[in-house]
């Protein structure tokens, strides 16, 4: 009988010992058996020539597109099938092998339809159990036939038993597998015994040859690529499975810095080519910067004017200013983008101000009227619910240089809108834009005969952690505005259960009859069977009952435009006292007498959500405060989220910890920005191989650029084409 697994760490070998194992990983998969199940698999689909659309599309669902993506297809998971277990001695909460012989099998119809089997080895009897089931199980599965079935044992009414395990038929004294079985993420119709066959044949046809020097390689202290993919695939029975498993082998620190590496030479050089490009030097006059400066209640904080200088050089520049502006929830990035703003114009050119929503979009159009049109200049609202003529006009204005200024939402990168001299694009919630809307804009500045490109300033509320922007900002500038302006007051969060909501209405009411103002968001407009919340129409209608003496308003996503205008303007002047609304109002909403919000259902909205909602009050010099209500009983995770919450103000340690929970694609909406995503890396984690990733980044493309070349070829193919925009 082989032995059995050895729980001692692989990550302890030196060196030596560690490239022997992995040889011996790949001799241990050379003499493995085929264990998996006798169902007949298709042809593998290595080569992609012959194979059928099927197969290519469902392999396409898996992001394999090219022969040597089966090689970077690398295991969710192992089985260990090394070793059979006695029945009597099987350990239970873990997946085992056991060997028997089938001494009854028949189909049960209490309480189920199900295939029951029972086996027995000499030092006990398990039984197995199929709920789903082909008939041609129940044949393979004829008394007196030797099987194996792989699963987990569990203690049942009638004694041990296996739910769905996986069955195969063998011959006497069969040998075991001498590797561990990975199991790979798959799609329904491709199973794991073709994806198995693929990869094995693609391993051995493919260029697994070295991308980087091996001296660079071994100052590194990591595997080769071809030991550390190959021992992946086939890893030996020696290596403690918890390691593999928790991807903190040698060899899965392999993976992880290659993959690392391709995605920063590919935000280097990107960096690079962008510095290459032509754009327009917009010198700082500072004429009509000084005018609106004066003409501010405030002035700017140091973090705001550091910002505004390293805006005023890039803008300055003969090529394309890419900048991240970020900051907290009113930390004051308008102004600075306004002021950026006022430079391009200066130099005679063109400013377009785009944000995902109408209702921050319009936001940005009332505070830009009613900072620039004072001072002489023109901005002009584009939206799609204007009217023919509105529209008409304002394309006219735009197209004809006569506005200086114009806002709007993704209306603006339309065909129709066309600028006389656009030299500078704005983009608020930047993340919140797939990566072909942020280039549509862009290319609105390129005109007819030039090379020239707009520069672009894209601002986020939703603070990068470090580890982000070091990734997937490394081809941009960032520029951070990291304190409040003076006077703003901390929101105070409050966590109460959705039994004390009679306190909490009798909380809001007091508060509007006191002269402030109050939000009261929902998640949902009308009522949903599946999740059963509160809704926004519903709590509206309990408030007007409720409270005749206030004044409340209405709003949400299905209003139209007008109608959305309408009810945001009332609040703003004073006259609707408790605005109900969806999410609708995360960003760009500035109410400072606003000092209440009630956030329904809390429980099931993310941190980054939570953090901008709680940052529409707060804006004056009142005391606001911020209640979530919640149900019980609460998740762990919910549980945790809510915590966070509570226990943070700062914007930059709440997306540290969303980062930890969610991951860097959800947080940044960078799924569709164009940035490659990390399937092996985790940013929370593995900061120190990202710091090697980026510093090896920069030597390679200054000392060794076919390396570089030939690293992102294999890694990503052509997607490394896609420009960060």
């Amino acid at each position: 009988m082989p032995r059995a697994v050895k729980k001692r760490a692989a990550l302890a070998r030196p060196s030596s010992a560690r490239a022997e194992g992995l040889a011996a990983g790949k001799r241990a998969a050379d003499e493995n058996t085929d264990h998996s199940t006798t169902a007949a698999s298709p042809p593998a689909p290595y080569g992609f020539t012959g194979v059928q659309k099927a197969t290519l599309d469902k392999l396409a669902r898996l992001g394999i597109t090219r022969p040597f993506d089966l090689v970077l297809h690398l295991p969710l998971r192992y089985d260990d099938e090394t070793h059979v277990h006695p029945i009597s001695d099987a350990p239970s909460a873990q997946d085992v092998l056991i060997e028997g012989r089938v001494v009854e099998c028949d189909v049960k119809y209490r309480p189920r339809r199900q295939l029951v089997c029972h086996i027995e080895d000499g030092s006990g009897v398990l039984t197995l159990r199929f709920l789903n089931f082909y008939p041609s199980l129940a044949k393979q599965l004829a008394p007196g036939s030797l099987v194996r079935a792989f699963g987990e044992v569990r203690h049942g009414f009638f004694g041990p038993e296996m739910v769905h395990p996986r069955v195969k038929n063998v011959r006497e004294e069969a040998p075991v597998a001498k590797a561990l079985t990975p199991v790979y993420p798959t799609t329904a119709g491709l199973g794991q015994e073709t994806l198995r066959r693929s990869i094995e044949r693609a391993l051995d046809e493919c260029d697994l040859t070295d991308t980087l020097p091996l001296s660079l390689i071994a100052a590194l202290r990591l595997p080769r690529f071809d030991e550390a993919v190959k021992f992946l695939h086939r890893p030996s029975p020696d290596v403690q499975l918890d390691d593999l498993q928790a991807r903190e082998h040698p060899a899965w620190r392999r993976i992880k810095f290659d993959e690392l590496l391709a995605q920063q030479l590919s935000m280097r050089m990107h960096y690079s080519k962008r510095k290459a490009a032509d754009a327009p030097a917009l010198r700082p006059l500072r004429t009509l910067t000084q005018r609106l400066l004066s003409s501010l209640p405030f002035g700017l904080t140091a973090a705001q004017q550091r910002a505004l200088n390293e805006v005023e050089r890039d803008l300055s520049q003969p090529y394309p200013m890419q900048r991240l502006l970020q900051g907290d929830v009113g930390s004051g990035k308008t102004i600075v983008a306004a002021l950026a703003g006022l430079q391009a114009v200066e130099n005679g050119a063109q400013v377009a101000i785009m944000a995902p929503t109408e209702i921050l979009a319009e936001q940005h159009y009332r505070k830009f009227s009613g900072w620039l049109e004072p001072i002489g200049l023109t901005v002009t609202w584009v939206a799609g619910g204007l009217r023919k003529r509105e529209k008409h006009a304002a394309l006219e204005a735009i197209a004809s240089g006569q506005t200086q200024v114009a806002v709007g939402t993704h209306a603006l990168f339309e065909d129709e809108v066309q600028f006389d001299n656009l030299a500078l694009a704005i983009v608020d919630e930047q993340h919140r834009f797939g990566v072909h809307q942020r280039l549509a804009l862009r290319m609105k500045g390129i005109r007819q005969g030039r090379r020239s490109q707009p520069h672009q300033l894209m601002m986020s509320a939703t603070p990068i952690p470090r580890t982000l922007a070091m990734s997937y900002y490394a081809d941009l500038d960032v520029s951070v505005i990291d304190e409040l302006p003076p006077g703003r007051t901390p929101v105070a969060t409050r966590l109460v259960a959705d039994e004390r909501r009679d306190e909490v209405v009798q909380r809001v009411r007091d508060a509007c009859m006191t002269g402030c103002q109050a939000y009261w968001v929902c998640p949902l407009i009308e009522e949903s069977e599946t999740l059963q919340l509160k809704t926004a129409l519903e709590t509206y209608e309990t408030v007007q009952a409720a409270f005749p003496e206030l004044k409340a308003g209405l709003i949400h996503g299905r209003l139209k435009s007008d109608e959305k205008s309408a009810v945001m303007a009332a609040f703003q002047r004073g006259e609707i006292q408790l605005l109900v609304a969806t999410t609708v109002i995360e960003v760009g909403v500035d109410v400072a007498n606003a000092s209440l919000m009630v956030i329904e259902h809390a429980e099931r909205m993310g941190l980054s959500q939570l953090h901008q909602l709680r940052g529409r009050v707060g804006r004056g010099a009142a005391h606001s405060t911020c209640i979530l209500l919640y149900q019980k009983p609460l998740g762990p995770t919910a549980r945790e989220r809510l915590k966070i919450i509570y226990e943070n103000n700062d914007g930059f340690e709440v997306a540290r910890h969303d980062l930890r929970i969610r991951g860097p694609g959800e947080l940044l909406g960078a799924r569709q920005s164009g940035v490659p995503m990390l399937r092996f890396a985790d940013l929370a984690l593995d900061l120190d191989i990202l710091d090697a990733a980026r510093d090896t980044a920069e030597r390679l493309l200054r000392d060794e650029p076919d390396a570089a070349h030939a690293h992102l070829a294999r890694w990503l193919g052509d997607k490394h084409e896609l420009l960060k925009v």
